[in-house]
This record gives C-alpha cells, structure tokens and sequence, in this order.
C-alpha cells in the first residue's frame, strides 16, 4: 500500500547496505576481511554521529536558563554518550579478530588514509572543550589541524570535514558550558551576583586548607615513626603538598584576568565534591560524577585503540605518516575537564571538612 512505513525504507537498508564497497565501490573486489574492516569504522563513526548530537543537547540544556532545573536533563544526555563509549571500547573485541597478517594484506591501499582523519571525532573533542594551542599534540611533525585541512582541499567530502571542524570550534563547547554553571554554583549559600561572594570563596577556600593541614599532620604523626622514615623529608612532601594546593585553588596557573572566575570555579567543584550528601546537591554531583565518567570512558576507549593497534601492526609508521601507537598513546593523557580530575587529589574524608557557615541552604541542619 503507498505511503505505508516499511522498516527498510524508514532505515533506508538499501543505501545503508551499499556503501561497504571500499576505494573501488565493489563489495566483490573486497579482501576478505576488508569487509570487516570497513564495517567496524562505519558502525563507530555512526556512533560518533549520535555522540555529537547528545553532547550539543546536554550542552544547550547547561545553557537553558532554567539550567539547575534541566541538570537531570543533561545527565540523561551524557549517559548516554557514556554507554555508547562503552559500546565502542567493546567494539575492539570485534576489531581484534582480524588478524595481524590479514590486515596487511589490505593495509598499504589505505595510505595515506588515517583514523585522525576522522573529523567526527575531531569534532567530539573539540566540543568537548580540548584546547587545540595547548593541549593537542602534532600530528607527527604537523600541526594536527592543518593536516586535515590540507587534505579537505583535494575533495568535496575533504570541505564538508573541514567545514564541520571550523563548525565546531565557533560553537560553546561543553567544557565552557559547565565552568559557567560551576560558576554559578552557590558556595556557602553564596553566589556571584551577591554582595561578598569574594570573601565567603575565599574564606571557604582557607578553611579547606586548614583541613588539609589538619589530616597532613595526622598522616605525619603515623607516618615519621615508620621503619626507614625520614621526618624532615615527609614534612618536606607535605609542605609541597599544601604549596600546590593553594597554588592551585588560588588559580595561579592563570593569567591574572582569569583567576578571580578560576578560583570560584575550582572552589565549586570541591564543594559539591565534599558536601554530596545534602540533598541540594544530589542532582550537581550527579553531574560532576557523570562528566567524569565520560572522559573516563573516552580515554579507555583511547587506551584499547591504541592497544588494539599495536597488537595489529606493532609499531610500525601509521598509514597517515605519523608515528602509529605512540601518537596515539599520546592522547590517552588528554583531560578536557581538568578541575574535576583535580579535586580528587585534593579531596578531604568528611573528618577534616570544615563544618558548612550556611547547611539549612542546602536542605540539612546540623
């Protein structure tokens, strides 16, 4: 009957199930695992597809101006980019049955091919919030960037995957989204736009430290007796220990301009880390949790990738002339969402925390 959905049509099966043909457009003229090969990708970049897709949404939620009450909202979006990493780290388990022998029959017809040339995923990061002057490393002894752009101007799909990039990076990342809603974030009952926030920050911040130098010398009372110990040196450790600390939460790392704004920001994150029992905060630690989460997902899927390879090739030059598995061991040290891995080193068990100025804000008296 016309205009009734069919399953293959709604899925448009027939095109889908076409475009495994490889350089040669011919299914039939494929090695026989290149094939799998080719599958493998598409099915991943599809994931990409809808990674991108959720990342902007979780995004646009952060920017709603009804944004606290949308936090579920956008930890919805984020889990479900966190399955489908979980999916594509699994997916090496697929990857790795080809065989290391069977994929260099077909390897050398992919030069100068590259699976940096996946501007999806340059996209993913870029979204994210990965600083390309400070944090990307080069792509063999090109700028990674220019790479793709050189290549973009050889064919129209090259343009469409620059096109993209440029996209992306005039586009609010994910990274930035979330420091203006920790920025936000009250601390202490306080927020930025009240009279004194500066001070309540800044007074929450030395009484942190104050706990921090309150559990260093209990660790040290334990600790200078030990077989071996050597006092002076350990409180030499701690003393450095409580140096970064401040250096760190007083954003000194920062240009002046920017260090007010980074300081409350960080100071955000280790109060919704240390107080994630009230009940106010459930929702926002559920959202630190979550960002979390996904780098986490997004390096292990870095590491199997670069294992997955290694185990293929070895380490041998990569199809796109770089180094192979050393760039790619490389960006398994990329972290996008810095302060919140930060606060984990910084974090004090609930002994030392200094006791809240204001606790009925957040829904808990004593």
């Amino acid at each position: 009957m016309s205009g009734t959905p069919v399953y293959w049509d709604y899925l448009k099966l027939a095109e889908l199930l076409a475009l495994q043909g490889g350089l040669d457009n011919d299914e039939d003229r494929l090695l026989p695992d290149e094939l799998h090969f080719i599958l493998v990708h598409q099915v991943s970049e599809l994931w990409f597809k809808l990674i991108l897709r959720e990342l902007r949404l979780a995004r646009d939620e952060l920017e709603n101006p009804l944004a606290e009450e949308r936090v579920p909202h956008v930890v919805h979006h984020l889990n479900r980019i966190n399955a489908i990493l979980k999916l594509c780290v699994s997916s090496f388990e697929v990857m790795e049955t080809l065989t290391p022998q069977d994929f260099l029959d077909f390897r050398d017809k992919l030069i100068p091919a590259s699976g940096f040339q996946s501007f999806q995923m340059r996209e993913i990061e870029i979204l994210l919030g990965l600083e390309e002057t400070t944090q990307r490393h080069t792509y063999g002894k090109a700028d990674a960037m220019e790479h793709i752009r050189a290549l973009a101007e050889h064919s129209p799909a090259g343009a469409l995957a620059w096109a993209r990039i440029e996209g992306a990076r005039s586009e609010l990342s994910l990274r930035a989204s979330l420091h203006r809603w920790l920025f936000r974030t009250p601390i202490e009952g306080s927020t930025p736009d009240q009279e004194g926030d500066v001070v309540v920050v800044a007074d929450f911040v030395e009484r942190y430290l104050d706990g921090l130098r309150t559990m260093h010398a209990s660790q040290f009372d334990r600790m200078k007796d030990l077989p071996d110990a050597d006092p002076d040196g350990l409180e030499s450790k701690f003393s450095g220990l409580r140096k970064q600390a401040r250096a760190y939460l007083e954003a000194e790392d920062a240009p002046e301009p920017e260090r007010a704004r980074l300081v409350r920001i960080r100071a955000a994150v280790l109060f919704l880390e240390s107080y994630r029992h009230l009940p106010l905060l459930a929702w926002p630690r559920t959202l630190v949790d979550t960002v979390v989460e996904l780098e986490e997902q997004l390096v292990l899927w870095r590491h199997r990738h670069a294992r997955m390879v290694e185990r293929t090739i070895g380490r041998r030059i990569g199809t796109g002339g770089s180094s192979g598995v050393d760039y790619l061991d490389l960006t398994t040290n990329y972290r996008v969402f810095r302060e919140l891995w930060a606060a984990r080193t910084l974090l004090l068990p609930r002994a030392y925390l200094p006791p809240l100025r204001n606790p009925d804000f957040y829904g808990f008296a004593g």
